[in-house]
C-alpha cells in the first residue's frame, strides 16, 4: 500500500513539473525547441478582480510566425489576458472578448538582441499602452470598465486555449524569456524605463526575484544569453 502511495505521489510531481520559488535575476526561461507540451506556468500574488494592470517581459527568439508571449486564462475566458505576437509581426492585446492590434514600426522589428515589452490597461480610461525597447506605440482602447478575474492559470511559452491547456505547437514560443514582471496598476512612462533596466518598482503581483514557477516539458532554467541594461550600465561604469 505505501509502495503505491509513493508511486502515486512520484506519478504527480513528474507531471506538474517542477516546482520553486527563487530569485531569477540574470536568469531565463529558455524553450530550446517548439512543442505543444513546454510551458511554464506562473503563480500571482492576486486576491481580487485587476482593473489596472502592467505586464513587462524580456524575449529573444528567431521565430517568424505567430507565437504567444504571456497567456492568462480563467475559468470564464482563455484569453483572460493575452499576449501575442502574430504573424505579421503585429503585437496582440487580448482581455477576453475584446483585443486591440499594435502595428510595430520596421525600427523595431527586428528579433536582434531581443526585446523588452510592456503593456498596461487603464479601466478608468479604457486607454492601452504598448512599449516596446522603451518607446512608446500610439495608444490605442478597449472598451473602458474590463476587470481581469484573479482565479488564473498564467502560462509561459504556450497559448492557452482552454483553462491550463489546449496547447498547439504552432503558437509555442520557441527562444528565452526573462524579467517577466507584473502590476495592479498603470507603469508610468519613467517606471517603465526603469523596469527595461531592471530596477525595482513596487507593488508586485508577479515578481521575477521571487517567481513561484512549474515547468512542465523541455524548458529549462539558465543565465540569461540579454542582459539587462543596468547590466550594460554597470559594464561600461
Amino acid at each position: 500500500m505505501q509502495k503505491g502511495l509513493l508511486s502515486l505521489l512520484l506519478l504527480l510531481l513528474s507531471l506538474l513539473g517542477s516546482l520553486a520559488l527563487e530569485d531569477l535575476e540574470r536568469k531565463a526561461f529558455v524553450f530550446p525547441e517548439a512543442s505543444n507540451t513546454a510551458h511554464v506556468v506562473l503563480k500571482a500574488n492576486l486576491t481580487r478582480p485587476l482593473t489596472d494592470v502592467t505586464l513587462c517581459m524580456r524575449f529573444y527568439t528567431d521565430l517568424s510566425r505567430a507565437y504567444s508571449l504571456f497567456s492568462y486564462a480563467s475559468k470564464r475566458s482563455s484569453n483572460e489576458l493575452l499576449l501575442y505576437v502574430e504573424n505579421n509581426g503585429q503585437y496582440g492585446f487580448y482581455l477576453g472578448a475584446h483585443s486591440v492590434i499594435f502595428n510595430i514600426p520596421e525600427t523595431l522589428r527586428t528579433n536582434l538582441g531581443g526585446k523588452h515589452v510592456c503593456v498596461s490597461y487603464e479601466s478608468s480610461t479604457g486607454l492601452v499602452e504598448l512599449w516596446v525597447n522603451r518607446q512608446p506605440l500610439v495608444r490605442k482602447s478597449l472598451p473602458k470598465g474590463l476587470s481581469i478575474l484573479p482565479e488564473a492559470s498564467i502560462v509561459l511559452g504556450q497559448e492557452q486555449d482552454s483553462f491550463g491547456g489546449s496547447f498547439d505547437i504552432n503558437q509555442s514560443f520557441r527562444g528565452e524569456m526573462s524579467d517577466v514582471y507584473m502590476w495592479d496598476r498603470v507603469l508610468s512612462p519613467d517606471e517603465v524605463a526603469l523596469a527595461e533596466y531592471n530596477d525595482k518598482l513596487p507593488d508586485y503581483l508577479i515578481d521575477w526575484r521571487a517567481l513561484n514557477y512549474a515547468i512542465t516539458g523541455y524548458a529549462v532554467v539558465k543565465p540569461a544569453l540579454l542582459p539587462s541594461r543596468s547590466d550594460w550600465y554597470n559594464a561600461v561604469a
